[in-house]
């Protein structure tokens, strides 16, 4: 660190295994699931819920998030390219030349991993006859923490950071230029933390009845309230972006903010009991 700036050029690769890397993104992204499912677990034994039912929703959600956060980077932010090489949106690999290479999955959209995420609950909520909105006010309260992490692995792989600074503080990513940036990595990780101290507060102080939707808008309009101001100081992921008045992320955050204040305002009448 010098005058306020931090020179960040970590190897984003941990250690390989047999050829195969290891990365802190992937571990992130592993620590964020394992942490999620240990806080919801702890709801489930409170609630006095079958921890077999949480296996089986586990499994629901693993698929979806993963699929949904695939296919949404690949459709939102590069559809010409992946519509071009089907192949590279399932496995993580990339055809150089004649040969291909394992790359790793090089994109994957908090967006698309919500509606992937979503849509397995809606599955599972039919299969077992169970309440998706409980189901959702759960989900969400360890998803928070899973975000935060995976913010962290970004940071480690040096992405999706931020726009120029002042010049006398910030992040300098050594391995893509020398220009002080802001870490929007870090700021959104912090926002999910913060993000997730609330939750819980609503969680411990709401009832079984009164929750169903309310833990979630509060969840959808923090998070991608959060997500869209940060979007303004975060550099574009694509190069039509540039163009655009406000970016994908922004734009796909709307939706997501406008349904939490619907659920918000729906349980309105509760609110009162959180009091």
């Amino acid at each position: 660190m010098k005058n306020g700036i931090i020179y960040w050029d970590v190897d984003p690769e941990i250690f390989s295994i047999l050829g195969f890397p290891i990365r802190y993104y992937g571990l992130s992204w592993a620590l964020g699931i394992g942490f999620a499912y240990l806080i919801i677990k702890k709801i489930y034994q409170k609630e006095k819920i079958p921890l077999s039912n949480l296996e089986q929703l586990s499994t629901y959600i693993l698929i979806g998030a993963f699929l949904g956060a695939r296919l949404g980077h690949c459709f939102f932010y590069e559809p010409t390219y992946y519509f071009q090489n089907p192949l590279e949106i399932i496995l993580p690999i990339k055809k150089v030349g004649e040969a291909f290479e394992f790359i790793g999955f090089q994109g994957l959209a908090s967006h698309g991993g919500l509606i992937g995420i979503v849509i397995a609950i809606l599955i599972y909520a039919r299969k077992t006859r169970t309440n998706m909105l409980w189901i959702m006010d759960r989900v969400a309260i360890g998803s928070t923490v899973t975000a935060a992490l995976i913010r962290i692995g970004n940071l480690m792989n040096s992405e999706i950071y931020g726009k120029p600074t002042s010049g006398n503080w910030g992040f300098v990513f050594e391995r893509d230029d020398l220009i002080p940036r802001h870490p929007t990595q870090l700021y959104e990780a912090c926002s999910y933390l913060l993000i997730f101290g609330l939750l819980v507060l609503i969680y411990k102080r709401a009832t079984k009845m009164t929750s169903n939707g309310l833990i979630l808008g509060v969840f959808l309009m923090l998070f991608f309230t959060a997500r869209f101001v940060i979007e303004i100081y975060k550099e574009n992921q694509v190069g039509f972006e540039d163009s655009m008045t406000l970016n994908m992320g922004q734009i796909l955050s709307i939706p997501c903010i406008i349904l939490g204040l619907v659920l918000i305002l729906r349980r309105k009448r509760h609110l009162v009991h959180l009091g």
